[in-house]
């Protein structure tokens, strides 16, 4: 009896780490891009970068897309203003990174539109 116990508390303990790690998966890679516009901004180290991405319905959503160099630029901040997502990113050094945004349903991986900012740091 102690043993089928023990069991099922470590059945229960297995399963909750499970859920537990799905719940704290990533989302999938956002895939293929369709054209989009390019901005390109410059300056300098130690100053904030502000991207604006304009609100879209029906459950679509911005999600940076591509990889970017986190020893040029941290993110700092994300909020709504308005009908627009602004992000918010530090220049940590000098160099140059872009910055990829895919536009998805959700955490899908299919983009319906995309957007990239060239950051230039001085």
């Amino acid at each position: 009896m102690l043993r089928t116990k023990a069991l099922a508390a470590a059945a229960v303990s297995v399963l909750a780490a499970a859920l537990a790690v799905a719940a704290f998966a990533s989302a999938p890679p956002v895939g293929q891009l369709p054209a989009g516009p390019t901005s390109t901004i410059a300056t300098q180290h130690g100053e904030l970068v502000a991207v604006s991405l304009p609100h879209r319905a029906n459950g679509r959503v911005w999600r940076i897309a591509r990889a970017f160099d986190g020893n040029v630029l941290a993110q700092v901040g994300e909020a709504d203003v308005g009908n627009n997502v602004v992000l918010v990113f530090k220049a940590k050094r000098a160099g140059t990174t872009t910055l990829v945004f895919g536009l998805t349903r959700g955490e899908t991986a299919k983009a319906f539109e995309s957007r990239r900012f060239a950051i230039h740091v001085r």
